[in-house]
Formats: C-alpha cells, structure tokens, sequence
C-alpha cells in the first residue's frame, strides 16, 4: 500500500509545482511574426479552397449533361451538383468535401445509381458550398 501512496503523493506534489509557475513566456522572432501575418493575409483574400466532388458524367453533348443534372437533383435533391464546360466536354459534378475520404462516402451512396461516377480534386470550391459530413 505505502508503495502506491508515495508514486501518487509525488505526482500531486509536481503537478501542484507546474502549476504554481504557471506562466509560459513567449519569445517569437520577428521574421516569424512577419511571416505569420502574411500566411493570415494570404489566406483570408484567398476566396476557393482546394477540396474534392464527384464526376457524375463527361460527355460532349449539352442536352445529355442537361438531362442527367435534372435527374440527379430528382434522385438526390440533398446533394448540391453543377456542370462547367471545358471545350469539348460537359462536366456534370456533384458535392463538395473538403477530404477524398468525405467525397468517397458519398460516392459509395451514388455508385448504385452512377457506376462510372469517380472522385475529382477541384481547386475552386468556395468554403460556403461544403458539405458537413
């Protein structure tokens, strides 16, 4: 029994010490500081971040793309997609995560109804169209 008091007794009696000096004197290095508040700048006027969302389709006929959007809103009215037009294709996307490991539980959901569907890095998502998992 004693030889379990005294390791107890010995860690109160340290901890009650780290805990009277308390105080913890920060020292940071101008260049740093500086840097830091350039970091901050950059990323508040920085408006996308880079994220993923999911490829529903890829095709060159707009009519198509057009179609599937409509039926993709129909079946998943919860997950938010959209298209963008690199020439010649149309690109119908879906989501918006900040991880692949978010984007790949949604794909799991939508491989039934899409089987080609796959993950794409995207590096203009805006911070307000993210979906919380």
């Amino acid at each position: 029994m004693k030889k379990i008091i005294l390791p107890v007794f010995l860690l109160i009696a340290s901890f009650s010490t780290v805990m009277a000096q308390g105080q913890v004197n920060e020292k940071l290095d101008p260049n740093v500081a500086a840097l830091m508040k350039r970091f901050v700048e950059t990323n508040k006027s920085t408006k996308t971040i880079n994220g993923w969302r999911i490829q529903i389709l890829a095709t060159t006929d707009r009519q198509r793309m057009e179609d599937a959007l409509r039926q993709f809103g129909s079946l998943y009215p919860n997950i938010p997609a959209d298209w963008v037009h690199n020439k010649p294709y149309y690109k119908l996307r879906a989501g918006a995560y900040v991880s692949k490991r978010d984007a790949l539980a949604t794909l799991y959901v939508l491989k039934n109804d899409y089987p080609t569907a796959y993950p794409i890095q995207d590096s203009e998502i805006k911070p307000e169209e993210l979906i919380k998992q």
